[in-house]
């Protein structure tokens, strides 16, 4: 009996010296140290931030140094993992033809087609099929794909979404932003098996035809030539033609404008969806582009874990360090900085604070984790994808991650999480961690997952959380300044986001990553 006591005091023992470690750690994610990270990262000397540049470098090597001071370990000998990015420009080799009833019809670049800055150096040739706006969405009772096999074939899509100017419509609000992306439309068709993608633009809402596609500098002597796309190397390999045509296409396709605007009609009062295949009409599309390499770099640190054979596994706490970088457009001697206090310095600062008190921990987590903050994520999430393209860990031992992004501002004690739907897991175990927080959680309406790093995650199968203290009228603004930062709120949100890895780091358990 008294060697079950003394076990169970040891037990005891151990448990509350971990706690009050736990405890005093937590307490140095301090408001007054993510005002001082806020501060350096947000001021006017790394002039926003933008992806790539000089400046978002200097902010590069002053969070490898914060990692350094703390006795962090790099990975592979440093803590900057290389971001291939690049900077688009039009090729010399577009062409775009069709044949209908064995006769070619050829169209003419500027004129009659200009292709997207998304569209890949690679060309295609197949039949033709229209399947109306490109949206498959079962839940809204909607999916121009269904019973569509466009494999190997040429897609044709509209542009926007049906019953755009429709207050009432499923596709209005967010809803309809989400669906009317490119970068939604190209994916989705690609994930079918499409071999190249024609826009055109919907002539029920938008009186112009004309094909506009990406205004590249070579083809308008107005657009300067800094005005380039710029894009992530590693997918450009993949990149089918993806183009928008004009009218002399559309009225070889269906006759006319006015039968377009018809049969846009009777997709938008049906709202079921449609496609049509055009068994007569064979398309030749070829698309080049050239590349000018400009890299970024993420910052990496990697704390390992203390159990044999938890270690192996990886918890990523993580947030995007860039901003958007100077603004155009404005009046001289006016301010043209868009600092990015709240986004995401705010956020770069809680995974340096987070990481310092883990760092200080004498009792350190089972699971090890990587500290990691993202460059590009403005640009496309261009960071957190390269990186779940080209991970330091394997993505088959990475158990979660956690995306700090834009935690301090609004109201004091709201915080909004998403990824949660895909998440649960992670979902109960941050908001038993928030009892001792006391922030009021908004599981938000995540159906679209969010457009911040921890998509990147989910997409992969890894299960993960997005941490954010919501949207404001200074978002993206020259007036995202330190001085309307509540550093108490972002600093316990920091802390709870601590808590909520230190529990997942120490469990063993594999966490549910649903599809939806």
């Amino acid at each position: 009996m008294k060697k079950y006591l003394f076990s169970i005091i040891l037990l005891f023992s151990a448990w509350n010296c971990s706690s009050f470690e736990l405890s005093d750690s937590q307490k140095s994610i301090s408001p007054a140290i993510l005002e001082e990270y806020i501060t350096y990262l947000a001021s006017d000397d790394l002039k926003g931030r933008n992806t790539p540049g000089e400046y978002l470098d200097t902010a590069a090597v002053y969070i490898a140094e914060k990692f350094e001071s703390f006795g962090l370990q790099k990975i592979n000998d440093s803590y900057l993992q290389k971001v291939e990015l690049g900077y688009i420009s039009l090729g010399t080799e577009n062409d775009f033809s069709i044949n209908k009833d064995g006769k070619e019809i050829e169209f003419k670049l500027k004129d009659d087609f200009i292709p997207f800055e998304v569209t890949g150096n690679s060309s295609a040739k197949g039949n033709l099929i229209f399947c109306g706006y490109g949206i498959s969405a079962p839940h809204l009772n909607y999916d121009d794909y269904a019973g569509a096999d466009v494999k190997g074939k040429i897609v044709l899509l509209l542009r926007h979404v049906p019953q755009e100017k429709d207050s009432g419509s499923v596709f209005h609000g967010r809803g309809g932003y989400y669906y009317s992306r490119l970068s939604y439309k190209v994916e989705n068709a690609f994930n079918r098996g499409a071999s190249a993608v024609i826009f055109i633009n919907d002539p029920l809402n938008h009186l112009s035809v004309r094909p506009v596609g990406y205004p590249w500098p070579s083809l308008y002597s107005l657009i300067p030539n800094n005005q380039l796309p710029l894009t992530l190397l590693t997918e450009e390999d993949n990149n089918i033609p993806v183009i928008e045509a004009g009218e002399k296409f559309i009225n070889n396709v269906f006759g006319s404008v006015s039968n377009l605007k018809e049969l846009q009609t009777k997709i938008d009062s049906e709202m079921k969806g449609f496609s049509a295949e055009y068994s007569d009409i064979t398309v030749a599309l070829r698309t080049s582009t050239a590349i000018i390499e400009a890299p970024a770099y993420n910052v990496a640190a990697f704390l390992e874990g203390s159990d044999p054979e938890l270690k192996n596994e990886v918890v990523v706490i993580g947030a995007h360090y860039d901003h958007v970088g100077i603004k155009k457009g404005i009046e001289p001697g006016q301010d043209s900085i868009a600092n990015g206090a709240d986004d995401n310095a705010s956020g770069t600062a809680g995974v340096i604070a987070i990481a310092k008190a883990f760092s200080g921990l004498e009792n350190k987590p089972k699971r090890s984790i990587l500290f990691i903050t993202f460059s590009g994520e403005e640009k496309g999430l261009f960071g957190s994808k390269y990186y779940v393209d080209r991970p330091l860990f394997p993505l088959a031992n990475t158990v979660a991650m956690l995306n700090l992004d834009m935690i301090g501002r609004n109201d004091p004690d709201s915080l909004f999480i998403f990824g949660h739907s895909w998440s649960p897991d992670l979902k109960e175990i941050t908001s038993e961690e928030n009892k001792e927080s006391g922030l009021k959680l908004h599981f938000a309406n995540d159906r679209y997952l969010g457009g911040s790093d921890h998509a990147s995650f989910i997409k992969s199968g890894i299960a993960a959380l997005f941490y954010h203290s919501g949207l404001h009228e200074d978002y993206h603004m020259v007036t995202d300044e330190v001085q309307k930062i509540d550093f108490t709120k972002a600093a316990r949100i920091s802390q709870l986001v601590f808590r909520t890895a230190y529990r997942i780091a120490n469990e063993s358990r594999k966490y549910l990553v649903k599809e939806k």
